[in-house]
């Protein structure tokens, strides 16, 4: 069973993204060359500069302007959380990718990070959930 999850990102420049980050209130493990982001216990994203992550994964790194890579998804405590750190992370240099969005008890907004990378972050209220399964 899988025991860790890491995502690995190419960055452009590895110390804007960790300052990006650790002001969005991110915590690091910088014991190697590439950064580690802690998500929670068993979730790490690894930031890695762009000529690294290309040898890495033997491909071109994608053109984020272009092209999607992934959309990574956060699920955070509260609505208001949510709006609090896609806020902050637009007043950082992000970019809001789509309007706030409500879907029945779930709320998320999208913002891309210094290098387009798409981060989802959500908040879904599980009372309300529990509810609509009643229905």
């Amino acid at each position: 069973m899988i025991k860790n999850t890491w995502v690995n990102l190419p960055v452009k420049s590895l110390n804007d993204s960790v300052e990006f980050f650790e002001k969005l209130g991110f915590k690091f493990n910088k014991q190697f060359d590439a950064t580690n982001m802690l998500l929670n216990d068993n979730t790490m994203v690894t930031l890695v500069e762009e000529p690294q992550f290309k040898e890495f994964a033997q491909k071109e790194v994608a053109d984020t302007k272009t092209t999607a890579e992934a959309v990574l998804v956060l699920q955070i405590e509260s609505k208001d959380a949510v709006n609090e750190l896609v806020d902050k992370a637009i007043s950082l240099g992000a970019k809001e990718t789509r309007d706030p969005h409500e879907h029945g008890p779930m709320f998320g907004r999208s913002f891309e990070d210094l290098d387009g990378h798409v981060w989802e972050v959500f908040f879904m209220n599980e009372d309300e959930m529990s509810k609509n399964d009643e229905c």
